[in-house]
């Protein structure tokens, strides 16, 4: 039994928030400098461009690459042959604590939603456990800004809509989200489950690195086409018109009831930010 002492898993939160928050991870930002040279509008090129500056010097200068730092959201694997010495739950919100404050990133939590009172330190995370084989703990995290979180959508599908319906509901949400999570997006899509179950997988699936597809073909076409459809819709970078609406689309799908289709859209801006860590 190996057993891990809370001080790593702090420190490596920590690092984890500053880092995500500076660099955007290899595939979204290859991808952005991919759909900068197929992009045949002469506006979109020019936004990619300054997107793509924009990327450089937060890396250059350890500098957010946006205002809006996010909130912090964790899917955190964990292995059935450790044994933790202390509160994890308060590990990774000590460790957000200090990232957030070393880091000199926005604090945008609110303790009350309606009251609004703001907790000053960026806590506490949204975190979701698994249990896996092994003696590892995988952490991942994203810093999840609000003007995507916002555009997200759950709807109860029956399941005669079948794949017709799910596609049509994908595509509705991104026209109606438009310009405001700052395109060109990233699209998570969670099918099957219950309400709260698809729209945990559809924050999961932005986890995914967006060269992935599906392991299930039927789920990969969809993936394909509605990626094709949304760049169709000549929304583009910062809902200017272009070729470029997405940089992907990704769906994780789970066992459903007989009698239910529950879809979810989770949508992110061109700042995917996410990083993975094993410890």
């Amino acid at each position: 039994m190996r057993e891990v002492d809370m001080k790593l898993i702090i420190e490596t939160v920590e690092n984890m928030c500053m880092e995500a928050n500076y660099k955007l991870s290899s595939d979204i930002e290859d991808k952005i400098i991919e759909s900068r040279k197929n992009e045949r509008n002469e506006l979109a090129r020019n936004i990619l461009d300054d997107m793509i500056e924009n990327l450089e010097i937060a890396d250059k200068k350890k500098m957010p690459i946006c205002q809006d730092t996010g909130m912090a959201v964790f899917f955190i694997e964990i292995g059935r042959d450790i044994h933790l010495n202390g509160d994890i739950d308060a590990a990774i919100n000590e460790g957000v604590r200090r990232g957030y404050k070393k880091g000199y990133l926005r604090n945008s939590i609110v303790e009350d939603p309606i009251i609004r009172n703001n907790t000053g330190d960026n806590t506490p995370a949204i975190i979701y456990y698994d249990f896996i084989e092994g003696d590892k703990i995988n952490i991942k995290f994203a810093a999840k800004g609000f003007g995507s979180e916002n555009m997200g959508a759950l709807k109860m599908l029956k399941p005669s809509d079948g794949i017709e319906g799910i596609k049509e509901f994908v595509l509705d949400t991104v026209k109606k989200a438009g310009p405001n999570p700052c395109p060109p997006i990233v699209v998570g899509v969670g099918i099957g489950g219950t309400m709260d179950k698809a729209c945990q997988l559809a924050k999961k699936a932005l986890f995914r690195d967006i060269n992935s597809n599906n392991k299930e073909k039927h789920i990969e076409e969809i993936e394909r086409d509605l990626y094709k459809k949304i760049n169709d819709l000549n929304i583009g970078p910062q809902g200017l018109s272009g070729d470029t609406t997405t940089l992907g689309v990704n769906i994780e799908i789970f066992p459903t009831h007989i009698a239910g289709l529950p879809v979810a859209v989770n949508i992110n801006c061109h700042v995917s930010r996410h990083i993975e860590r094993e410890i």
